[in-house]
């Protein structure tokens, strides 16, 4: 029998998983990336390369990460993370709304896929420590369920799964962009429609993957799924995901699914660039806001920063930012928790203020004065005594306060003071395409398969809703890459 055909669109962690996965069960390759070369990689690139999988214990690291030294295991702490949290966890922040078989798969698929990821020379895995560890009491305590990144973080991701497509031998056409779906008398997908430097042009195939990411660098479609407002968030990532691939495959009859009117948006430094630097990658990010309080141009909080685990709410309160006057906000430190805050913090690239009075903090970062020492003053009345733990959800809460902060809630009173300035940045939008958890064939309006069609990764709806749990997105985009490759290649 001769090897099927298969087209890939995309270039991220979802399209280059399915490439080597159908490459690996007998299927000759192409994929197709809208990006030139230079700018390869999709969103894929500008992550922190973590990933949510479940594990039983250190031995469970050990197997994924085998070089820890003996010093490393003596000095952390990883906990578990079972398939019941994972699941409870994703059905949790998306108020229950996610696919239950789309959780379900994920979750049972995640670690053998981290594995395969590994054994098969894509991925070196290594332990999030400046990210997702504290010290306490002497030992690196990990916590909220993603503790693995790729070494590299997005870029190395990147730059392994196309080292291992080379490999392969799979054929990568760049600067090259899908103009629409080809198909036959059937309905069945047989091909797509191309346009590259050279003009447009048509390829054949037995069958065609999707994984082309979302629609949020499209103001049109941002504006019109999310809402008025969107089209002043900044894109974190590729300026490359539009949304004309979910199109394609909507104006042959797959059905949209998913959250359409809802997307990953996070706390974004306020004068990054309107896409994605591939320089700085993913530091305009400040996700250290639990550590401190978020106010507004008006010096008024407006969110509870210590609700739960940074993983479980900063995803959301890129929304709540866009709702404030300018579309701006500040995240305020004092020295008790300074030496705590992520990376990102530090880079040169980075819009900040320090002072050592809580006036001149305001007069340098553009918030109305009085109203801001009212709040903090506020704030610091309502912090209450207890045990201060940022490793787990310690319970340290104010108390008589609208909005509270429910943990971590500790008195802004050691200057100088430190506040850094920050807006919404989109990562990726939740609505897009149905597809059947088990195979990866995009389902049409009548939840019949179309045959030929698979899809992957960002494009693919009813995952998120709402809200996300950190490190999820790639895990997703690699299970489910995995599979639709393997499905297309049968």
């Amino acid at each position: 029998m001769a090897a099927k055909q298969v087209i890939v669109v995309g270039g991220g962690n979802a399209a280059l998983c399915a490439a080597l996965s159908a490459g690996e069960h007998g299927a000759n390759v192409t994929v197709i990336e809208k990006a030139a070369v230079e700018e390869r990689g999709g969103n894929t690139f500008f992550t922190g390369g973590g990933f949510r999988f479940p594990y039983n214990g250190i031995e469970d690291i050990q197997d994924l990460i085998p070089d820890l030294s003996d010093a490393e295991l003596n000095r952390i702490d990883v906990g578990n993370y079972s398939a019941k949290h994972m699941s409870d966890d994703l059905l949790r922040v998306s108020e229950g709304a996610a696919d239950p078989d789309m959780v379900n798969r994920l979750v049972s698929d995640a670690f053998d896929t981290v594995k395969w990821m590994r054994d098969y020379g894509l991925v070196r895995w290594v332990l999030m420590y400046g990210r997702q560890a504290y010290e306490v009491d002497g030992i690196l305590k990990f916590w909220g369920g993603m503790i693995t990144e790729a070494v590299g973080a997005g870029e190395g991701l990147s730059d392994a799964l196309y080292a291992a497509v080379e490999r392969q031998g799979i054929d990568v056409k760049f600067g090259t962009k899908m103009t629409s779906l080809l198909t036959d008398s059937r309905g069945a997908v047989n091909g797509i429609r191309i346009k590259d430097a050279s003009g447009i042009s048509e390829l054949s195939s037995d069958a065609v993957v999707l994984a082309a990411g979302g629609f949020q660098a499209n103001v049109e479609m941002r504006t019109r799924y999310l809402g008025p407002g969107w089209e002043f968030a900044k894109i974190r990532g590729s300026r490359h995901n539009t949304g004309e691939v979910i199109r394609s495959a909507l104006e042959i009859g797959a059905q949209p699914f998913g959250h359409w009117s809802s997307a990953h948006a996070v706390a974004w430094d306020l004068n990054a660039p309107p896409t994605g630097n591939r320089r700085i990658g993913d530091l305009y990010q400040k996700h250290s806001y639990p550590l401190g309080i978020v106010v507004n141009t008006n010096g008024d909080r407006f969110v509870d920063e210590g609700a739960d685990m940074r993983n479980y709410t900063y995803a959301k309160y890129g929304r709540e930012i866009l709702k404030q006057p300018y579309g701006v906000a500040f995240q305020i430190f004092d020295q008790q928790t300074a030496a705590r805050l992520r990376d990102e913090y530090r880079i040169r690239e980075v819009t900040k203020a320090e002072a050592s009075t809580l006036e001149e903090l305001a007069d340098s970062l553009g918030i109305q004065p009085k109203n801001f020492v009212d709040t903090v003053n506020k704030y610091n009345e309502a912090c209450q005594s207890g045990s201060y733990d940022p490793a787990v959800l310690d319970g340290l809460a104010t108390a008589g306060i609208t909005p509270p902060k429910s943990n971590w809630a500790l008195p802004l009173s050691e200057p100088p003071f430190i506040g850094f300035a920050v807006t919404c940045g989109i990562t990726f939008t939740f609505g897009g395409l149905r597809a059947n958890a088990a195979t990866g064939q995009v389902l049409d309006t009548e939840d019949l398969p179309i045959t030929g069609l698979y899809a992957a990764g960002e494009l693919l709806g009813g995952l998120f809703y709402h809200n996300y749990a950190g490190g999820t997105g790639l895990m997703a985009g690699s299970v489910f890459g995995r599979i639709a490759g393997r499905s297309a290649a049968k």
